[in-house]
């Protein structure tokens, strides 16, 4: 079992809070402090970088729909940073991926976030 860790990493100047190991119910409270307090922090579009992320039960989707919710209040973006895997294929069993943007790489992600010029 790997430990859950999460740290800041922005993006272009986006805020990111990335998010590695096993997400399970005993990390979410963690999770959803980090997520609180970067979201209170910062404006704009919001990522949620999953690409170390090795393992995500129901509780971990839950409080991914929640920083969704608390930034949609705002009308904010959140986009999350997941690669084809067992984290996506969990958010498309439980049916909630469509309710995210999601790109498969930082680069791809960070293309997006700033256009062409």
């Amino acid at each position: 079992m790997r430990i859950l860790e999460i740290e800041s990493k922005p993006l272009r100047g986006a805020p990111c809070v990335a998010v590695a190991g096993e997400l399970d119910v005993a990390g979410v409270p963690e999770l959803e402090r980090a997520l609180d307090a970067a979201i209170a922090d910062s404006t704009g579009a919001f990522l949620i970088d999953l690409c170390e992320l090795e393992f995500l039960d129901s509780s971990g989707i839950r409080a991914l729909l929640r920083a969704r919710a608390l930034l949609g209040r705002e009308a904010r973006a959140l986009a999350l940073i997941c690669p084809p895997g067992p984290v996506l294929r969990a958010l498309d069993l439980v049916g909630v991926s469509d309710l995210f943007t999601t790109y498969a790489t930082r680069d791809e992600a960070a293309c997006a976030l700033v256009p062409p010029g």
